[in-house]
């Protein structure tokens, strides 16, 4: 199988779905390292309405869905923060695809998407139990830097140069 790229509106069905399983999974993930139980369903729910990702709308951003044999099981979305400035968020493939090289893809096809937005350098925050991110971020040539944002649950930022 194959993977193919493409943009996809972040109000889409298939965006919401894949918004829903990300979400649910690192939200689980935090609550199960910090507080011993999963997200609370009705936290999930306002959470998921909460973040539409409206910011991933052109002309400032793109959402883009990777198709795994033909069926959604990744996104990436980029915006900008300023006139040379993108945003990496929402990276994040289904479990069931995952080991399958889908996660460089997509980060390459939103490197390329913030380009196309005039953006001459990549950022993006993530957390410390978070270390497959971290990893991922690393081999693709992020480096550490100082926080760009004061996101309450980062615990690490990165850059890239996209030039």
């Amino acid at each position: 199988m194959t993977w193919t790229i493409a943009p996809e509106p972040y109000d889409s069905a298939v965006a919401a779905g894949l918004w829903r399983a990300y979400y649910t999974e690192v939200s689980d993930r935090w609550y199960l390292l910090h507080e011993g139980r999963r997200t609370d369903p009705d936290e999930l729910e306002r959470e998921v309405a909460a973040r539409t990702g409206a910011e991933l709308a052109p002309p400032t951003g793109r959402l883009l869905v990777g198709r795994y044999g033909g069926t959604p099981a990744g996104s990436a979305g980029v915006r900008l923060l300023d006139a040379a400035t993108a945003e990496l968020t929402r990276v994040f493939v289904l479990p069931g695809a995952r080991g399958t090289g889908g996660a460089a893809l997509l980060v390459a096809a939103a490197e390329r998407a913030a380009r196309a937005l005039g953006a001459a350098r990549i950022v993006l925050d993530t957390r410390a139990d978070l270390v497959e991110a971290r990893a991922l971020y690393a081999r693709l040539g992020y480096t550490e830097t100082r926080p760009h944002n004061d996101d309450p649950y980062a615990d690490h930022w990165f850059a890239k140069a996209l030039s």
